[in-house]
């Protein structure tokens, strides 16, 4: 997998971003939109790692760190770049940087639908603590 090149995204990336996102990732969040994932690169310039083979882009993860807990989001591969170790590097990548900044354990948000999702989590060491349930409150309308 030498021809992967993992980076942080920039605001020249965004628009591919959320195209991509439309094409490889399960569901949507409230904050998938030009707007909120600015917000993101502007607060945290290194928390979108994305994936390109041949300038391509192919994966995404965003490793958020608020320096307390370590929150995996999007992790996304391209349906036809899957099972070729992209969303292990991206992992790897986002775990590392963690450690870089202190965190000690990485939280993913995983749709409970998402089978594919789950066994991708699970082959990377990642496991669902079922005594936890996700509380919503939404901000805007």
């Amino acid at each position: 997998m030498t021809d992967l090149r993992l980076r942080s995204a920039t605001p020249a990336d965004l628009d591919a971003v959320l195209a991509f996102w439309k094409t490889a990732a399960e569901g949507t969040s409230i904050s998938d939109d030009r707007d909120g994932v600015e917000r993101l690169v502007a607060r945290d310039a290194e928390a979108l790692i994305l994936a390109e083979r041949d300038g391509e882009l192919v994966g995404t993860v965003i490793a958020g760190f608020d320096g307390w807990r370590c929150s995996l989001y999007r992790l996304a591969v391209h349906p036809g770049h899957r099972r070729q170790g992209i969303s292990r590097a991206l992992l790897t990548a986002a775990e590392e940087r963690f450690v870089r900044l202190g965190g000690r354990r990485g939280d993913a948000m995983v749709l409970v639908d998402n089978e594919t999702a789950h066994q991708a989590w699970g082959a990377a060491g990642y496991h669902p603590e079922e005594h936890w349930r996700r509380w919503v409150k939404p901000l805007t309308d």
